[in-house]
């Protein structure tokens, strides 16, 4: 009886049970794994859509044969912004250039460019920091890590540690300054104690210097031994006992000679020094006047103290060019970056110039009133004749200033200088007052108005091509610089000229 327990006959379906519950775990796990690969197959979708478009991206680069960014690249970043996706964002910048890196973080602003700093992260290129504006420059720095800072400044050579930090406002360079190690810190420490723009902050400490006794391969040797060397250059230079430059030595000449030879007999000693105070437009005129690669800076007693080297040199070349371009046009070259009041501020003053030479021309006007009153048709046609001197002033005053800077105009040829641009005025005068008297006979059927308005072209040209010239090397004489003030005087000259001569005529002539 014991044996035939309710438990007895249900035993067989309680060990059927157990088939049936690892059945439905199997189910379960089936379910997992298949949940899983889902999951894997939508990730391994959306990252091969994001292979496919950064192929995409550099597959135009490499289409295209361009360099930098393209627009496919920059929608391509515009579009991981929007979408906050760091790993497409980071995938697309990652493998640019430091000044790619530049040109990116300049061209947004606020969440956006602090996110393409966050994205670069420990892999931020120190290099980006010199390619950047000034004024991004300041606002990027403080989103960098302290740690990315100090590895940045470390990496970098001293001469742009020292123009980064020159910019610096004197609280911001304090707090730089702490992060780099004490050697590195007196270097550039010693850098920001030169003036501004000249050689001494434009010069990098970092050098290559042996003795004259030293034979080519003994400094072949120390070429591949010394792990000091700068990142690159060009040039070695050849310095006595008490660090004065005796020569230098061109790497290329250094390979090609037998290692028993001399250094002393191979160095090159006609080479050209720059005073540690040279200022850097200067320098640049060196270097491209003698075609130099670098040059050694020496100090007041002909100590070697570094080397400016080509690729800086033109930098401040474009710096040169674009300040004079936009100082023709009255504007600053932080426009682009700064603010909105900076910028208001810094073209008031121009524009309050412009008013005051708009209301000297207004003037003229307003003493041929009269003239106006009785021929219609001179309202209509005088901004013609200023209009025309202007541009033609202007043509002749861009080629006088970038002469000037270029040092291509003095005063041994600045006389057939003027003449030559007098000459072109007055054959473009005579040339476009056959253009406008025959505009003028058919608009108006008056011969008399159009002689007048050829008459006043020609003269008005003429003084152009003059004035053009003129103004830029009278303040250049002056020690004013051309670029700053030189469209100021020249649409005055012929805004005046241009009204006072076609009015003057009319009130000769035709009243």
């Amino acid at each position: 009886m014991t044996d035939e327990t309710p438990n007895g006959p249900e035993s067989p379906n309680v060990k059927a049970a157990a088939p049936e519950s690892k059945g439905a775990s199997e189910n379960d796990l089936a379910v997992q794994r298949a949940r899983r690969a889902k999951r894997k197959q939508k990730k391994l979708k959306r990252r091969i859509k994001d292979l496919e478009q950064e192929l995409a991206v550099y597959d135009s680069v490499a289409a295209s044969k361009l360099y930098g960014l393209t627009p496919e690249l920059e929608r391509a970043v515009a579009e991981a912004l929007a979408e906050d996706n760091p790993r497409q964002l980071y995938r697309l910048v990652r493998p640019l250039h430091a000044a790619d890196h530049a040109d990116l973080i300049e061209r947004y602003s606020g969440r956006a460019r602090e996110r393409l700093v966050t994205v670069l992260g420990r892999y931020f290129d120190p290099e980006t920091l010199t390619y950047l504006d000034d004024r991004v420059r300041e606002e990027v720095i403080p989103l960098l890590d302290e740690e990315v800072l100090k590895l940045a400044f470390q990496k970098l050579e001293s001469d742009d540690a020292v123009e980064i930090l020159g910019e610096l406002d004197e609280e911001e360079q304090a707090r730089l300054l702490e992060v780099l190690p004490e050697s590195e810190r007196a270097i550039v420490e010693e850098g920001l104690n030169y003036e501004d723009e000249t050689a001494g902050r434009l010069m990098q400490r970092e050098l290559v210097t042996v003795p004259e006794h030293w034979t080519v391969g003994q400094t072949i040797d120390f070429l591949r031994t010394n792990a000091a060397l700068p990142n690159s250059f060009y040039d070695i230079f050849v310095i006595d006992p008490a660090r004065r430059p005796l020569g230098k030595l061109s790497l290329s000449r250094l390979l090609r000679t037998k290692r028993p030879v001399l250094v002393e007999d191979i160095m090159q000693t006609d080479f050209h020094k720059v005073p540690v105070v040279m200022d850097q437009e200067d320098v640049a005129m060196l270097f491209r006047q003698y075609g130099l690669v670098s040059a050694p800076v020496i100090d007041a007693h002909d100590r070697l103290l570094g080397m400016i080297t080509v690729d800086d040199v033109v930098e401040v070349m474009n710096e040169e060019a674009e300040e004079d371009i936009l100082r023709l046009g009255g504007v600053a070259n932080d426009d682009l970056h700064g603010g909105l009041l900076n910028t208001t501020r810094s073209r008031f003053s121009w524009l309050a110039v412009n008013l005051v030479t708009a209301i000297l021309a207004s003037g003229v006007i307003g003493a041929f009133e009269t003239t106006i009153d009785k021929i219609v048709a001179l309202a209509i046609l005088m901004p013609i004749v200023a209009s025309m001197g202007g541009n033609a002033g202007t043509q002749t005053l861009t080629v006088a200033v970038r002469a000037i800077s270029m040092r291509e105009l003095s005063s041994t040829n600045a006389l057939k200088f003027v003449i030559k641009e007098m000459t072109v005025g007055s054959l473009n005068g005579i040339m476009f007052a056959i253009i406008a008297a025959g505009v003028c006979w058919l608009w108006f059927g008056d011969w008399e108005i159009a002689a007048v308005m050829a008459l006043a072209m020609v003269i008005n040209l003429f003084v152009a091509g003059l004035s053009g010239t003129l103004i830029p090397i009278t303040l250049e004489r002056m020690k004013v610089d051309p670029a700053v003030a030189s469209t100021v005087f020249l649409t005055t000259v012929t805004d005046v000229v241009g009204f006072f001569t076609f009015l003057g005529l009319a009130a000769l002539f035709l009243i």
